[in-house]
């Protein structure tokens, strides 16, 4: 897989992408938003989770 070095990173994912590129599933998601170790902001009636916050919770730093 290629990766455009041109490519912006993403600010923001939704679920499913967080899914995606963090390889945990939604009810595990949905539990890290609720015991308050993801961050989620509602744009809408999307529910993003801003990439720092995700970022924080793989690299270990999350409370």
């Amino acid at each position: 897989m290629s990766v455009n070095p041109n490519t912006p990173a993403p600010l923001a994912y939704s679920i499913e992408e967080a899914c995606r590129v963090s390889s945990l599933g939604k009810t595990n998601i949905y539990a890290l938003i609720k015991a308050g170790k993801l961050d989620v902001r509602k744009v809408g009636a999307r529910t993003l989770i801003p990439a720092a916050s995700l970022h924080t919770l793989i690299n270990g730093e999350a409370a």
